[in-house]
């Protein structure tokens, strides 16, 4: 078939939103919750972040059964949820207009910048009287832990970096989806065979709002590179200009230029690569091994089309980009609705990776509402404690977990790395026109962008 032209014209996309809204509640002066009252006392009303816009209403279905179960067991606490997504400018206005739902999840790579600024309030006490502070994996707490040595919230859930691919296309290119590609030139190769077969994309990355810089770090890390380091003193050096930065940018100019099997859409973020990665336009590409919850539930993508592998791994000391998101507790609120908050996100959140009660309820509630239960994940407590409650949910997940045996069979046995810590979503925006002049000029420099970028990331983390 016709391979793709990379002068086509990219179309716009838009997404429809169908979902069910929820009413959000008022909140009162300075941002506290204001409390009502009923027949048998005070109710304080309690402002949760639910989906983002566009969720499907089965997802909302889901959610009010469990805030049902939550009110049954705690009558004075009202929930009212509110769609809420996650982005810094959207976090400030709401912020300083006081708008800010009581409880929010924030990504592990915000919460530093948000600590910094002291924008996330200390639930220090609370995880302890929980008695939780032992039992997070202390990579990811400290994720959530300031200068001070507080803990400023809940790790609720972790991921680490896959490869996606599409069964489907792997099938129309005579390539066997149950043995997914291992090394970054057998990826490549596997692009080329299905541009050549079906005209899509072989292999597609993401290259804007942030999503280049953090996708080129992904799999720097995979080539064993680093794109800085930790000084130990509350300072960074910049390191982007590695041997595992270079060896990426190669591999996305020869898929691109030598190869054309990369397409014409150079210009794709988080949402839009999923919803084209759902339609069946794209054969692979990387991100958070969590995202198939988001591709069939947000995007309509055919489960028998999915497959999930770990990253391939080269270098010196490669690993596998780790992330996730904590649930936290606005700083406005008053001591009440902080306690009712600790509530919730213990209940909503945490239970059911210790519980086995609650790990079987939350499935239940999910599993009868069609979405996914059992999408591969890192866990943010112990391999035991993890293992144990697949074993709990076991009757209910519905996920193709077959076609997401190569990542869940080799994921142990790769190192899970840390996002940068230092200016991490700045450093990213900057490396987006890195990723994109290699999309768009066959002749990019790689070494003259890397020797720039390398100098504004250490003046970006030397203000």
């Amino acid at each position: 078939m016709m391979s793709i032209g990379r002068r086509t014209t990219v179309a716009g996309v838009s997404l429809a939103a169908g979902a069910m809204l929820l009413t959000a509640c008022s909140s009162g002066e300075g941002g506290e919750t204001a409390s009502s009252s009923d027949a048998g006392g005070s109710t304080i009303e309690l402002r949760v972040a639910t989906f983002p816009p566009g969720a499907d209403a089965a997802a909302y279905e889901a959610f009010a059964t469990q805030e049902a179960q939550f009110e049954e067991a705690n009558p004075d606490i009202d929930v009212i949820g509110v769609e809420y997504e996650w982005t810094g400018p959207t976090f400030a206005v709401q912020l300083a207009g006081g708008s800010l739902p009581d409880v929010f999840t924030v990504p592990f790579t915000d919460s530093k910048t948000l600590l910094e600024n002291g924008q996330l309030m200390d639930v220090t006490d609370e995880i302890e009287a929980l008695g939780y502070t032992d039992s997070f994996n202390p990579v990811i707490l400290d994720g959530v832990t300031g200068a001070d040595g507080h803990v400023y919230g809940f790790p609720r859930q972790a991921y680490a970096m896959g490869l996606h691919y599409n069964r489907a296309l792997f099938e129309d290119a005579g390539l066997d989806p149950d043995d997914p590609p291992a090394t970054w030139d057998e990826v490549r190769e596997a692009a080329k065979a299905i541009t050549e077969a079906t005209g899509k994309a072989g292999y597609a990355q993401m290259a804007i709002n942030n999503t280049g810089g953090w996708q080129l770090t992904a799999q720097t890390v995979a080539r064993g590179g680093r794109t800085q380091v930790d000084d130990g003193d509350g300072t960074y050096t910049s390191t982007i200009n590695n041997a595992g930065t270079k060896a990426t940018l190669q591999f996305l100019h020869d898929v691109t230029w030598v190869d054309d099997a990369f397409g014409y859409k150079v210009d794709l973020d988080w949402g839009t690569i999923n919803q084209e990665f759902a339609a069946g336009n794209i054969g692979m590409y990387t991100s958070g091994s969590d995202v198939y919850t988001a591709l069939v539930r947000d995007f309509g993508m055919d489960p028998d089309q999915y497959g999930l592998t770990v990253m391939p791994l080269e270098g010196e000391e490669p690993g596998t980009l780790g992330g996730g998101d904590i649930a936290v507790v606005s700083p406005t609120v008053d001591d009440a609705t902080k306690a009712a908050a600790v509530k919730w996100i213990d209940w909503y959140y945490m239970q059911k990776l210790m519980n086995e009660d609650a790990a079987v309820a939350d499935a239940q509630a999910l599993a009868a509402a069609d979405q996914a239960v059992g999408t591969p994940v890192l866990p943010v407590l112990s391999r035991e404690l993890y293992e144990q409650s697949q074993e709990w949910i076991a009757d209910y997940v519905n996920v193709p977990v077959d076609q997401m045996a190569p990542f869940t069979d080799r994921i142990w046995d790769q190192t899970p790395v840390g996002e940068p810590k230092g200016k991490t979503q700045e450093i990213y925006a900057l490396l987006d026109p890195v990723v994109q002049a290699v999309l768009t000029d066959e002749d990019a420099d790689i070494d003259a962008l890397l020797t720039q970028a390398d100098v504004d990331a250490q003046a970006l983390l030397d203000q």
